[in-house]
């Protein structure tokens, strides 16, 4: 009768440890997931703006920033991060963004999908919103 106790007592602190150790790992897992709409990348953003990038700021932040996110951060499953080498002005000039903006883009550096005309930003507005996106990237070192 005690060996049988004994050896039912060791098989459920078994269990007890195979569980415990599989909802650690899963846990662990959750954790290094991204989890869709976050921040791809971190952003310094520059303490002051000049008034082109502060104007710039406010017009990201009506018509870009529900996909590219906050500080052009990027959001995971969404739309990519401008600040990151890939827009470096020397791969994606200014016009690049224009156009971007004006006609839409092919997806072609990352699996998001092709990116929709923004309607209805004016040539101040996306001027602006470069002056924006280059003062972010200068900050986080892409020049």
């Amino acid at each position: 009768m005690m060996k049988k106790l004994l050896v039912i007592g060791g098989l459920a602190a078994s269990a007890a440890a195979i569980w415990y150790v599989t909802q650690r790992a899963d846990e662990s897992a959750n954790a290094r997931t991204p989890q869709e709409g976050a921040r791809m990348v971190e952003v310094a953003v520059p303490a002051d703006l000049d008034a082109a990038a502060l104007a710039g700021k406010t017009a990201f932040e009506a018509n870009c920033a529900s996909c590219h996110g906050t500080d052009a951060a990027g959001r995971m499953g969404v739309a990519p991060p401008l600040v990151h080498p890939v827009y470096e002005p020397g791969h994606h000039g200014d016009m690049a963004f224009v156009m971007a903006a004006r006609q839409g883009v092919r997806a072609h550096h990352w699996p998001f999908g092709d990116m929709p005309p923004v309607e209805g930003v004016s040539d101040a507005d996306l001027s602006a919103i470069i002056a924006y996106i280059r003062m972010l990237q200068r900050e986080n070192g892409i020049n």
